[in-house]
């Protein structure tokens, strides 16, 4: 099958915001981050206006994915404790929910884990905003959603390779259609003005190395993306275990010690989290 153009791609990731098949929430979300003024009071009426949406947030919120276990009541509270960037991440990210469950079985759960464990490293490395580093995890993947939602049957063709050869799907994506998630992730994040960190984490969550903007934050969700892959919770569209940055994971300087830690605080995490899943 011929290589769809990298640019024809890009051009169908920027009008995303057209399909019928995306959430009328997602619109209005798109339409009120766009502009750079939001206040936070302005997202807590958007948020407080949709019940559905109301309650997705209080639950991520209150889950481990976000270190606040029971404390959160209300949304105004969650606005203020969280901040601008977090709660923007965590609106796309919940409302993207519905989108990665019909996309790909499994994705969603593969995005908490990524997001659980993203917090539980960035707190053991010290970092003031862990929540953030939690938001990149979640949406780490999202390029993948929006490749099944413009190009599904040449992604169900990615995937079917990925499945026949062994291959990741980045390797699987680069090889049919020119580009990988990360850039297509990358280009939807731009359009939709996500922070300059974020992008980053995006474009550079396969290939930490190259971050320029948040070099730490994408060592670190590069390692959680491993490590759950590795721990077998979700689904990331491909079986192939993919290796581990090797510069990212001396730049985090965890010990084994650490790591262990780490790993056996997140088992609880995972377990807690799975009334996310439903």
């Amino acid at each position: 099958m011929p290589k769809i153009d990298a640019q024809d791609i890009r051009s169908r990731v920027e009008r995303i915001n057209n399909l019928p098949t995306i959430p009328m929430v997602l619109k209005r979300l798109i339409s009120i981050v766009e502009n750079p003024s939001v206040s936070l009071g302005e997202i807590s009426e958007f948020i407080s206006s949709d019940p559905a949406l109301t309650t997705k947030v209080l639950r991520m919120v209150n889950s481990p994915v976000y270190g606040f276990p029971g404390r959160i009541s209300s949304v105004s509270q969650a606005v203020v404790l969280l901040g601008t960037n977090v709660v923007k991440g965590l609106l796309f990210g919940v409302s993207v929910f519905d989108l990665m469950q019909q996309s790909m079985i499994g994705l969603w759960e593969h995005s908490l884990g990524v997001a659980i464990l993203s917090r539980l490293i960035a707190k053991r490395k010290g970092l003031k905003e862990p929540e953030e580093v939690s938001v990149a995890g979640l949406l780490h993947d999202i390029g993948k959603v929006i490749f099944i939602l413009q190009l599904p049957q040449e992604y169900q063709k990615a995937m079917d390779q990925a499945e026949a050869r062994g291959i990741t799907m980045a390797d699987a994506e680069k090889d049919l259609l020119d580009v990988t998630h990360a850039h297509v992730g990358a280009w939807v994040a731009q359009s939709w003005r996500f922070p300059a960190n974020l992008v980053d984490v995006i474009s550079y969550h396969h290939r930490p190395r190259l971050a320029k903007n948040a070099p730490e934050e994408t060592a670190i969700v590069h390692l959680a993306d491993v490590l759950v892959r590795a721990r077998g919770f979700g689904f990331a569209g491909d079986r192939f275990m993919p290796s581990l940055n090797q510069a990212a994971w001396k730049f985090l300087g965890l010990s084994e010690q650490h790591l262990r830690e780490i790993l056996q605080e997140m088992e609880g995490s995972l377990e807690a989290s799975q009334e996310l899943v439903l």
